[in-house]
C-alpha cells in the first residue's frame, strides 16, 4: 500500500533531548553523566524514563517539578538548535511529495505550543496532553489514523522507540520506519518489531527517498 500520510514522534526524533535532559540533572543536583547513566540502566531494564527520578529522589512528581521549574523561570524547553538538522528538511522533503506529515508524541501542552512556535513544515501537530491519549495505547494511534484521515496501512508513524513508537503502531495496522537514535533507538532490543519495520533508518534525511521509491513500487 501507498504511503499517504507520515507522523514523526517528537522526542529524539524530531528534537534531540539532550540539553533538557541535562537540565533535569541541575535541578536535582546531580552530575549530568549520572543522571545519563542511571537514565540508560531503567530503559534497559525495560522501565519507563520517569522512574530514574525516583532514584535520586523518591516520590518525585514530575508534572509538580515541571511547575516548579516554570514558576523559577526555568521550564522545561527547547528551540530551533535543538531540532536535529534533518528534521526540518525531511518534513519539507515529504509534503513537496504531495504527503500529509505531522508530528504526533507524548508532548505536554507547552511543548506543543513550543513547536507551533517553530513554524516547522508540518500539517497538523497532535500531543497526548491535547489528544488525552498516551502512546503506547492504542487510542493514541487510532487518534492519529484518524488525523491521517486514510487506511492505518497507508499512515507511516516515524519513532525511536521500539516499545512506545513501533510496536503499538503496528499492533494498530500503522506502517511504521524505526530511526536509530537517542538512548532507546540504541539500548532496546525486540527483532520481531524491528524486523516488521517498513523502514529501518540511522537518519531523517534518508526517508524521503525511501518513500518515494516505495511509493513509486
Amino acid at each position: 500500500m501507498k504511503i499517504q500520510a507520515v507522523f514523526f514522534d517528537v522526542g529524539e526524533t524530531i528534537v534531540d533531548e539532550t540539553r533538557e535532559y541535562g537540565t533535569w540533572a541541575d535541578w536535582l543536583g546531580v552530575p549530568r553523566h549520572t543522571f545519563s547513566a542511571v537514565f540508560g540502566a531503567v530503559i534497559a531494564r525495560g522501565g519507563d524514563y520517569r522512574e530514574t527520578f525516583q532514584h535520586f529522589r523518591p516520590g518525585f512528581d514530575l508534572h509538580v517539578e515541571r511547575e516548579r521549574r516554570a514558576e523559577a523561570g526555568q521550564p522545561e524547553s527547547f528551540s530551533e538548535e535543538n531540532l536535529y538538522e534533518d528534521a526540518r528538511p525531511c518534513l519539507a522533503a515529504l509534503r513537496e511529495q504531495g504527503l500529509l506529515v505531522g508530528l504526533a508524541g507524548n508532548q505536554t501542552a507547552r511543548a506543543e505550543k513550543i513547536l507551533r512556535a517553530l513554524s516547522l513544515p508540518v500539517d497538523l501537530i497532535g500531543t497526548s496532553d491535547s489528544w488525552g491519549v498516551e502512546k503506547p495505547s492504542a487510542a493514541f494511534f487510532e487518534r492519529v489514523v484518524q488525523e491521517a484521515g486514510c487506511p492505518a496501512g497507508a499512515v507511516l508513524y516515524v519513532g525511536d522507540r521500539l516499545d512506545n513508537d513501533v510496536k503499538p503502531a503496528q499492533d494498530s495496522g500503522v506502517a511504521t520506519a524505526l530511526i536509530r537514535r537517542g538512548a532507546w533507538g540504541y539500548i532496546l532490543d525486540d527483532a520481531d518489531a524491528a524486523e516488521r519495520c517498513l523502514f529501518r533508518i540511522d537518519s531523517l534525511a534518508e526517508l524521503p527517498e525511501l518513500i518515494r521509491k516505495h511509493n513509486e513500487g
